[in-house]
């Protein structure tokens, strides 16, 4: 075992500790991001079909999926895949539109005469990255796209790599893209953010991608909006001595799976179950198909990590602050209200990441590298603005401008005071013009 120090000096004895792998030379992507950002920037289409011919090794004459092959990938679905797809369509569109109904507009007459208040506006044009990955991932569309659809966001267009496999154009359709574009990597990143002779420049940006995609996005921010930058998927699990040791490995594999840079990791009371643990995910990983990559996700970044009491339990796991965060406790309700950083929250042993990975309604496109310390995950309010208006008759302005008059003469900006005196004494400041 050994210890390590983290936040405000507390301390954590680790029966695993991650090894930690190489780090990716990142001024090298950005600098090649750079220049991908500039050709299509400069180049347009021309650029985007350079590249996919590099990357993706595919000469396409039309980078957008027209009507008919969209309806030719819905058609080569199997039927059980397109009625669980649209199960989770489903759960996805309903929970989308309770979190909606939460959010709605603000009118008031905050002192007589003032009115304040707030639109929910939503984002005219949404652009969707929707990752090839290793494996064909259905439900990658379903959370970027239906719940800007339920927002109201009146154009979704969707990026996915050339080489993605039929099933994604089908997901991409069936959850509501109004355009579909064979771009993948960091030039659909910069022709979602500048617009080509084909693709619509949109107002934001969405979905998870690989570090090229994550620094795009990183670059374009401004003039676009992102929903987020996102790193290698994440699990923890706080436990204690009643959890099950074979479940809790399943969790971390499954999660594992996922890119050999994952980080998953155990946070517990009881030394037992985290030995116990450790030798079930050894068991376990002799008979998992995708233990390639799990292993290796594993021995760099997997850790088993003791802590003396609850309390320490929990403020280890707010300083990791976990992409997803289960709980298998004795009283797992109590504690889950305790914690307060993590992307999504799974209560109880029967709660497992993979629900809301696939079909259950909440959002699997979420922070990670200790983002959950500030933001929440993708939700239908991701996909809207809440701007601000107010009016004021002349009592309004007979209470707030002398407030507005006597601060701008302070600071001792004379374009504000007169602007506010203006309302309130027109005479006086026309005078001073002379």
């Amino acid at each position: 075992m050994s210890s390590s120090a983290f936040a405000d000096g507390n301390r954590v004895v680790y029966i695993k500790a991650p090894a930690g792998s190489a780090a990716s030379d990142e001024a090298a992507i950005r600098t090649r991001v750079e220049g991908i950002l500039e050709r299509v920037r400069t180049e347009g289409d021309a650029a985007v079909r350079d590249f996919s011919r590099q990357f993706d090794k595919v000469d396409l004459a039309d980078v957008e999926v027209g009507k008919a092959e969209r309806e030719a990938a819905l058609a080569g679905l199997d039927p059980q895949t397109r009625a669980d797809t649209e199960f989770a369509i489903e759960r996805v569109r309903a929970f989308a539109e309770a979190q909606l109904a939460t959010i709605g507009d603000l009118d008031m007459e905050a002192l007589p005469g003032l009115r304040l208040g707030h639109r929910v506006i939503p984002i005219q044009r949404i652009g969707a990255y929707v990752p090839g990955g290793r494996y064909p991932l259905l439900s990658a569309p379903v959370m970027t796209i239906v719940p800007a659809k339920v927002a109201g966001c009146e154009e979704v267009i969707a990026c996915l790599p050339p080489t993605a496999h039929p099933a994604m154009i089908a997901g991409c359709h069936m959850s509501g893209a109004d355009r579909i574009f064979r771009i993948g990597g960091a030039q659909a990143i910069a022709a979602m953010a500048f617009g080509t002779e084909t693709v619509p420049a949109v107002n934001k940006i969405v979905g998870p991608g690989n570090a090229f995609v994550n620094e795009a996005k990183r670059q374009v921010f401004g003039p676009v909006g992102i929903d987020q930058l996102a790193g290698p998927s994440e699990i923890f699990i706080v436990a204690d001595e009643t959890a099950n040791a074979t479940t809790l490995a399943v969790d971390l594999l499954a999660q594992a799976e996922h890119d050999i840079r994952a980080r998953v990791g155990l946070i517990t009371t009881s030394a037992a179950l985290g030995e116990a643990t450790m030798r079930e995910v050894e068991r376990q990983l002799e008979t998992l198909p995708t233990a390639a990559v799990a292993r290796q996700a594993w021995l760099d970044n997997g850790e088993i990590a003791l802590c003396e009491t609850e309390e320490d339990m929990i403020a280890y796991s707010d300083w990791i602050a976990a992409e997803h965060l289960q709980v298998h406790t004795r009283a797992p309700d109590a504690l889950a209200a305790r914690l307060r950083n993590f992307g999504s929250l799974f209560i109880g042993e029967m709660a497992s990441v993979v629900y809301s990975d696939k079909c259950c309604g909440t959002n699997h496109t979420l922070p990670t590298m200790a983002a959950g310390r500030y933001t929440g995950g993708l939700w239908v309010g991701s996909f809207v603005k809440t701007c601000t208006f107010q009016s004021l008759d002349q009592r309004a302005v007979d209470t707030v401008a002398p407030h507005a008059i006597r601060q701008s003469a302070s600071e001792g900006l004379d374009g504000h005071r007169r602007a506010a005196q203006l309302r309130f004494d027109r005479a006086s400041v026309l005078a001073e013009f002379g």
